[in-house]
């Protein structure tokens, strides 16, 4: 065994245990040495045998490292290389899945041979170019974050975007689901096909039928031509149902069939019309729940909740708040709107310390009110719309009014409106005396969700 080969041998158990594939090959392009991480990043076979660089089906790796050295400043580099190390990135896709790989390479002397190898280093930079790609096209979309939990969601919705599974977002309303369905569409394999977005709940129940699936001429009175329903339009893409829970439960059996089997009739017509079509869908109810009040069929929502993901309110991630006013200030005076504006510390702590019923479009429309209102350059409390001053006043005399009450008291009084409103917390906070913001503090205050919730 020669010195090269002793060394490598003794380097192995390392390289084998670190995130980053490392490739070493003689300037004939023999190679050496590869790790497991290498050839999975390569899209190899991890007990197959790498001899060559010219076996590296997957991308020529020759070609693209001859090109980052004529773009460093080489231009012999063909002919004359110097074999100066090179950093460049390459986007790999193999079937559905791509990857964004940073590579470096070059050449350099092992410890135990004044023979120039060639070392490749690889590293995965998929999600950081995900993530990168969500906040590069952000404006006014909410993803602006530095939330833990909304990081992890875009990473997940990366991970899941090259499959084909059905995804559902479920969340209140201006929490980004829009957003992410868009995202999760351009990061799949049919980001070049058509993309339809259907809103559910601004379409008559009486025509959303012949919205999704289409008519022929004649179905009923006033169709007087053929039309394509959303379903063909999406034909090879992806379809957006927002507000799901929308449609009638009589249309339901027919979603389901469009869905699982792909394949549905035109309004009107008996004859069968087939599609690829990957379905998003979005929700700002529970959906469980609706499926146990009878409204929506169970096997449709386990059809298209393959992958369910829950987006958190804003009131969730407060860390957010400062984050997307500065975002919205930016923005906002990019379009004309006054620079330069000052939050007063009062002015802020209000827009930190309100709950954020409508999320992060509420917040938008609060900054952009706060701008339109300000006076001598700052945006003072009063700048800001009614209802956040409203909160703080409210807050404040019900907690000097309240009667005091002791803790566990108040927890199993506010259990048990719960309970008798069958989880409905605005009829909950009716029974109480109170707001839905009070009840929602109180609840956090007391560490009351869902899952402490007697069933």
């Amino acid at each position: 065994m020669s010195k090269v080969e002793q060394f490598l041998e003794a380097l192995e158990p390392i390289l084998n245990h670190v995130d980053e594939g490392v490739l070493i090959a003689r300037q004939n392009d023999d190679v050496l040495y590869c790790n497991s991480r290498f050839k999975e990043l390569a899209s190899l076979e991890d007990d197959s045998a790498l001899t060559s660089l010219h076996e590296l089906t997957a991308f020529n790796l020759k070609k693209l490292i001859l090109r980052a050295a004529i773009d460093s400043g080489e231009a012999d580099a063909a002919s004359r290389p110097t074999g100066d190390f090179v950093n460049f990135e390459h986007q790999l896709t193999v079937g559905d899945s791509t990857r964004y790989l940073h590579i470096r390479s070059g050449l350099t002397h092992l410890p135990c041979s004044n023979e120039l190898m060639r070392v490749v280093m690889i590293q995965d930079k998929t999600e950081h170019r995900q993530l990168a790609a969500v906040l590069s096209h952000s404006e006014d979309s909410g993803l602006i974050t530095n939330d833990s939990q909304m990081l992890e969601i875009i990473a997940r919705l990366g991970q899941i975007a090259p499959s084909q599974a059905f995804v559902i977002l479920q969340g209140e309303s201006g929490t980004g689901k829009t957003q992410l369905a868009r995202y999760l569409h351009l990061q799949s394999s049919r980001a070049h096909k058509p993309y339809v977005e259907v809103n559910c709940a601004a379409i008559p129940h009486s025509l959303i039928e012949s919205e999704l699936f289409g008519h022929v001429k004649g179905a009923f009175t006033g169709a007087h031509q053929r039309r394509e329903g959303r379903f063909q339009a999406a034909n090879g893409g992806t379809l957006f149902l927002d507000e799901i829970s929308e449609i009638p439960l009589e249309l339901q059996a027919k979603l389901l069939r469009a869905v699982q089997d792909q394949q549905f009739e035109m309004v009107g017509s008996d004859k069968t019309i087939k599609v690829d079509v990957r379905v998003i869908s979005a929700t700002n109810r529970n959906l469980r729940d609706e499926v146990d009040a009878g409204r929506f069929r169970a096997d449709l929502f386990y059809r298209l909740a393959v992958i369910p993901i829950f987006i958190p309110p804003l009131r969730y991630r407060p860390g957010d708040i400062s984050l997307l006013i500065k975002h919205f200030s930016e923005k906002l005076a990019e379009r004309g709107y006054p620079e330069k504006l000052h939050w007063s510390s009062e002015a802020l702590s209000m827009m930190l310390d309100y709950e954020w019923p409508g999320n992060v479009r509420e917040l938008r429309n609060a900054v952009e009110h706060g701008m339109i209102c300000a006076k001598e350059g700052v945006i003072a409390v009063s700048s800001l719309p009614q209802d956040i001053g409203r909160q703080k006043t409210t807050a404040k005399h019900e907690h000097q009014s309240s009667p005091t009450i002791e803790s566990s008291q108040q927890r199993d009084k506010i259990i048990d409106a719960l309970r008798e409103a069958h989880g409905n917390r605005a009829e909950a906070a009716e029974q109480l005396g109170i707001n839905r913001t009070t009840l929602w503090r109180q609840m956090q205050r007391h560490g009351i969700d869902d899952d402490t919730l007697p069933h």
